[in-house]
């Protein structure tokens, strides 16, 4: 189980594929990452249980172009979505 007490602002965020795709903003309640605003100026929420282990990375289980696909631009605390 990942500790999200690992997770710090301004961290990358490196996708299966190896590829880096966010950067921290910070951890939003106990199970939402919130990232750092894309070029279009919106935050996106990526859940926790995508996260496989933190080093200087938080590394996440699947490929970028998925996890665009499947990010949700709220907290999962207000919508209930991924």
């Amino acid at each position: 189980m990942i500790n999200a007490q690992e997770i710090k602002p301004n961290m990358p965020v490196v996708c299966s594929n190896d590829g880096q795709f966010g950067i921290v903003d910070h951890m939003e309640g106990n199970d939402s990452i919130k990232l750092k605003k894309d070029e279009k100026g919106v935050h996106h929420f990526i859940p926790l249980s995508w996260v496989e282990r933190v080093d200087e990375h938080v590394h996440i289980d699947r490929p970028g172009d998925e996890a665009m696909q499947q990010w949700s631009s709220v907290s999962a605390g207000n919508s209930g979505a991924y």
